[in-house]
């Protein structure tokens, strides 16, 4: 059975990739590059300081990999807070509560940094649901290496047999694997282009989800 459940965050708590896709593509018009929608696709689960260092590669561009962040963070934030219809998906907060009261513990593993996550927790009071953080920007290899999934496996009361990650990105999905961990992809429609065949088990909707389901999973 499973007793922990490991969130991803954009994509399957929240959308904020729209947000995220207009600050990249500003801050890429800004330096003066251009990045192919096909290129952008593959960034999907990668953390941002990952994404700025295979572009730094790429373009020689001449900023430090910090000082990039910071520069997409200030349009992502604007934007962000902006937004007035930014909004949970569909039945993922009656999930979370479900898992919550059922004693399932939650734990969010994302490739978004502090920042963001910590704005997404306040502006939707989700905080007290969770009891670990996780941000890719602590990571040196973003998804699809596991380390992160293989640390919020460490940090969680159950061991990892009884640990699973809800997913919505083909490299979230990877490295979920890699950790050895159990993986229910999302099949979001705010993550086009996402190869999900490799998870335990696809979902089109959270509707799919309860806490009864989920607990009885067994590890394969």
């Amino acid at each position: 059975m499973m007793r922990t459940v490991i969130f991803d965050m954009d994509g399957v708590i929240v959308d904020t990739e729209p947000v995220h896709r207009y600050a990249y593509f500003r801050h890429f018009e800004e330096l003066g590059i251009t990045v192919t929608n096909a290129e952008y696709a593959t960034f999907t689960g990668r953390s941002t300081k990952n994404v700025y260092q295979h572009l730094k590669n790429q373009h020689g561009l001449a900023d430090e990999v910090p000082a990039l962040v910071l520069g997409k963070r200030a349009f992502f934030n604007r934007a962000f807070d902006e937004k007035p219809d930014l909004e949970l998906l569909d039945g993922v907060r009656a999930l979370i509560e479900d898992l919550h009261q059922h004693g399932l513990e939650l734990l969010l593993a994302s490739s978004a940094s502090h920042s963001t996550i910590n704005r997404v927790m306040r502006r939707f009071e989700l905080g007290p649901y969770f009891s670990h953080l996780l941000s890719g920007e602590d990571f040196p290899r973003s998804k699809p290496d596991p380390a992160i999934f293989a640390h919020a496996a460490a940090l969680a009361t159950a061991p990892p047999s009884e640990c699973l990650v809800i997913e919505d990105s083909a490299n979230g999905v990877t490295a979920a694997k890699g950790a050895g961990l159990y993986c229910i992809g999302y099949n979001s429609p705010h993550s086009p282009l996402q190869d999900l065949s490799h998870a335990n088990l696809v979902v089109a909707h959270f509707r799919e989800l309860t806490a009864a389901r989920i607990a009885a999973i067994e590890a394969d």
